[in-house]
């Protein structure tokens, strides 16, 4: 029986993300997992982290990898220098560490194209995942990137999402809140 899991926030921690993923879910190569974004910054394994998910991804797992607001810094980053500082802010540097690089242009195209290639979403069957959330005030509310990874909504309003569940991370939540969620 396969199962659908979602998983957000990782930040770089790749020993509970590995405990969890392995040791606890067991995950089984029928299972889908979507992982909601910010697989990098704060923890010391970054690195790790991406490497993880590259080779479940590589051994035929159903990752399903979607974009968060450290992963769009990271490539603002990369992009354009003034950016450079926000990421910074924000742990770049120990997600720097990990890589064993100082300078963000010395980032390895294997790690920039899982990056870019993150998607803002997801829909299977009745659900929504996304990293933050969406913009239901507009006509398409999948068509603002920015929402998706930094704005959290309590709920939505719009007639796109009438009988749909959205699932998504960003907002950190204490263990007994989502314990009653499960």
């Amino acid at each position: 029986m396969s199962r659908l899991l979602a998983v957000s926030d990782i930040h770089g921690c790749f020993a509970t993300f590995y405990e969890l993923i392995i040791k606890l879910v067991d995950l089984k190569r029928t299972d889908q997992l979507v992982l909601l974004g910010d697989y990098i910054d704060r923890g010391e394994q970054s690195r790790e982290v991406i490497d993880f998910i590259i080779d479940l991804t590589e051994k035929g797992f159903d990752i399903i990898a979607l974009r968060g607001n450290h992963e769009q810094m990271l490539l603002d980053a990369y992009h354009d220098q003034e950016e450079l500082y926000l990421w910074l802010m924000n742990n770049g540097d120990t997600t720097l560490m990990s890589f064993g690089i100082s300078d963000i242009r010395d980032m390895k195209k294997r790690y920039l194209d899982f990056f870019s290639g993150l998607s803002f979403y997801h829909s299977i069957g009745n659900c929504f995942f996304v990293h933050a959330g969406f913009n239901d005030l507009l006509k398409d509310p999948l068509s603002d990137a920015y929402h998706m990874i930094w704005e959290c909504r309590p709920s939505y309003s719009s007639l796109f999402f009438d009988g749909k569940t959205i699932i998504h991370g960003h907002r950190p939540r204490q263990p007994d809140y989502v314990k009653q969620l499960i």
